[in-house]
């Protein structure tokens, strides 16, 4: 892990350097995409079965796309029932902390006729990306889902790629089911997104797509953008730890890496004011990854987007904090909830040294869909407010409206829009 000095130029190296990774830059796979999108809005069912025969090898058709009762069932007969308490622990988590994110209508009246509003309406029908292939994320289940189901969304839709045989993981399953999916479908990639956002024979059609993927589904999700809404086109996965002298150095490494394994393409950067505590740490980093599983992934993310800055001072470090805008940041100094009030910009913020990141990856219950590549400077987290929508309510008595009309027409006629100021005008022209 290279270490630098913090200054302006490191920053702005670093900041661009992180921005290669974004699925904007990835311009060479968007024709292919494009095409399966298109494809699928052509031809539905029939593109999408046969993009699943080539990419997962799977023989899927309509008899078979939608997964069934029995089959959910048989996954609880397989899923440790030590696992299955654990989701249930975190879904009631989940559950309590969206709660508190939930919005309501409301209305002003005045006695002068003046009723004013905001209505509040989930959508109707949401669907939920959940990668599949090597790896089984039932944790991106919950987290994109209880949101859907707090805000009072009536349909939710999941699609997650088979194996070859046809079959979703347990662990899936059994965390759809208990997060309170309504339909899950057998078809993964670009091909699901464009399925989920223009419907087909056997899949349909949302208002909003959500759920993290690979370059395809991501490329794919900004292709539907304006059919349907989509929570955001991720990047890779990535951690900023700002540290002074007082942190642990062994839990600092641990931290870094717990983000550095998700791929190759993933950020691991820790801002210190200590130049002791940053040779610390790259020497515990080295004995963790020596013996952690992912050891090549880990090693090529740290190549390729890991960093130690060491900051003259705390206000420097933090103003590289906010410039940087991670998705996850993780603060272990003295006076740490001081500190966070000074943070603009980040995804999440864990305070203290028993706050590592994967606590809200799993369990704690805000959500772990956050913005990346520098977006939390004006993304939040995946939330309840990603499934409503709000409407303006407007209403006026004829006592209301006579006192303020002559200034109505004075505006649309300042704007030679004279169709507008003829009809507050025609509504009181015999008077």
């Amino acid at each position: 892990m290279r270490t630098l000095k913090l200054n302006n130029e490191t920053k702005q190296n670093i900041q661009q350097d992180l921005l290669k990774r974004s699925p904007g830059h990835y311009t060479e796979y968007e024709g292919r995409v494009n095409a399966i999108v298109a494809d699928v809005r052509e031809r539905g069912d029939k593109a999408v079965f046969a993009y699943t025969r080539q990419f997962d090898g799977a023989d899927i058709s309509s008899d078979n796309v939608k997964v069934t009762d029995a089959e959910i069932e048989s996954a609880y007969e397989q899923v440790d029932k030590k696992l299955l308490s654990v989701i249930r622990r975190a879904k009631k988590n989940i559950f309590a902390y969206h709660e508190k994110q939930k919005q309501y209508s409301w209305f002003d009246s005045e006695e002068s006729g003046i009723l004013l509003g905001q209505k509040v309406t989930p959508l109707s029908c949401a669907g939920v990306y959940v990668p599949g292939g090597k790896a089984v994320y039932p944790s991106s289940v919950l987290m994109n889902v209880i949101p859907a189901k707090v805000a009072g969304v009536d349909r939710v839709i999941m699609t997650t790629p088979p194996d070859a045989d046809g079959i979703v993981p347990a662990s899936t399953l059994v965390a759809a089911r208990e997060a309170g999916v309504d339909e899950i479908y057998k078809v993964g990639g670009a091909q699901a997104i464009a399925a989920m956002a223009f419907g087909t024979e056997s899949i349909p059609k949302t208002d909003k797509i959500v759920g993290p993927g690979n370059i395809y589904v991501a490329l794919a999700k900004k292709a539907v953008f304006g059919y349907v809404s989509i929570d955001s086109i991720a990047g890779p996965s990535e951690i900023l730890v700002l540290a002074d002298e007082t942190a642990n150095p062994k839990f600092v490494a641990a931290d870094l890496l717990s983000q550095a394994e998700h791929d190759e393409m993933a950020s691991a950067i820790l801002i210190t004011t200590s130049d002791k505590l940053a040779e610390t740490v790259s020497a515990e980093i080295e004995k963790f990854t020596s013996v952690l599983s992912r050891k090549d992934i880990i090693l090529k993310s740290l190549e390729n987007y890991g960093y130690i800055l060491v900051a003259e001072t705390m206000d420097e470090a933090i103003e590289a904090v906010n410039d940087i805008a991670s998705e996850h940041l993780e603060i272990v100094t003295q006076n740490a909830f001081e500190i966070m009030t000074k943070i603009r910009n980040a995804g999440a913020i864990f305070i203290g040294e028993y706050s590592s990141e994967p606590l809200g990856d799993y369990f704690a219950g805000p959500n772990h869909v956050l913005p990346t590549n520098g977006t939390a400077r004006f993304f939040s987290p995946l939330g309840v407010d990603d499934f409503i929508k709000k409407s303006s309510i407007i209403s006026y008595s004829k006592e209301a409206l006579q006192p303020v009309c002559q200034e109505i027409v004075q505006f649309a006629e300042c704007e030679q829009l004279t169709a507008h100021a003829n009809s507050i005008r025609v509504r009181f022209e015999k008077e």
